[in-house]
């Protein structure tokens, strides 16, 4: 067994109290605290079938998440986080459009919902329709919910 000089084994001793020391200091540093406990911006965007949004049958869904970069399974996820900063997140303006169609009076309700998270606020949007002519017809030029 190899003897360690009383010298050196004091400068390693006092290296690894000091390396201890500052990895206990940085261990104790407050924690960055988030804003709020939500993400900034992910969202689940639906199209179902029926009247209630809490019974209808859900035909289609995507994701859609705005921050930091806009992604998600929705085909166009630039154009619907732009859409959806410029009413600041209100999706009653994007849904309630004017018809630019001739529909029938045909009552197969649809429904569009949209859940998640809005710029670190939790949302909750659903709006029904009397059928898929009306939808489209409200929601004609907007891309947030077109897929």
């Amino acid at each position: 067994m190899r003897r360690i000089p009383h010298a050196t084994f004091a400068t390693l001793a006092a290296g690894a109290l000091l390396l201890g020391g500052l990895a206990t200091a940085t261990a104790q540093a407050a924690p960055a605290r988030a804003k709020s406990l939500y993400a900034p911006s992910a969202l689940v965007l639906g199209v179902a079938r029926g009247e209630d949004p809490l019974t209808a049958t859900v035909e289609r869904a995507v994701t859609l998440s705005c921050a930091p970069t806009a992604t998600g399974t929705h085909p166009d996820p630039v154009a619907a986080c732009k859409e959806l900063a410029e009413v600041r997140g209100q999706f009653s303006d994007l849904a309630a459009g004017p018809s630019n169609r001739t529909c029938t009076r045909q009552w197969d309700p649809i429904v569009v919902t949209a859940d998640g998270v809005w710029q670190g606020k939790p949302v909750r949007f659903s709006t029904t329709y009397g059928n898929a002519c009306e939808m489209a017809g409200s929601t004609n030029g907007h891309t947030v919910f077109a897929f």
